[in-house]
């Protein structure tokens, strides 16, 4: 057991840490699968509850293009609610090296 986890345990020196995020683990501001079904969430949640509020009104107004407006108004919204909570981008890039990069900052290289 890691040292943070016993300390958390017995609740005498590390206090939790609040996410960055309301509502959404440390894991998730970090990347990963839990960040991908969050993304998959908002967009998906988006076009289900919008699209339901187009054909309310295509109903009401007898019309047959506003569900179809209100799913593409979905998906963006979620994909911008997405973005704006920081999952969709990555300040790092992750699984790569300082050799991935290419050549030092010094513009010293053994090239010939």
């Amino acid at each position: 057991m890691s040292d943070r986890k016993r300390a958390m345990d017995d609740g005498s020196s590390a206090s939790k840490s609040s996410p960055s995020t309301p509502g959404l683990s440390d894991d998730v501001s970090n990347g990963g699968y839990n960040a991908g079904m969050a993304v998959f969430s908002y967009i998906i949640g988006g076009i289900l509850v919008w699209s339901l509020i187009g054909w309310g009104l295509d109903n009401l107004w007898g019309t047959r293009w506003i569900v179809l407006a209100g799913a593409l108004l979905g998906a963006v919204g979620g994909f911008y609610l997405s973005h704006m909570h920081g999952l969709t981008s990555s300040g790092k890039t992750a699984g790569k090296s300082g050799a991935d990069s290419g050549p030092s900052a010094d513009g010293n290289t053994n090239a010939k």
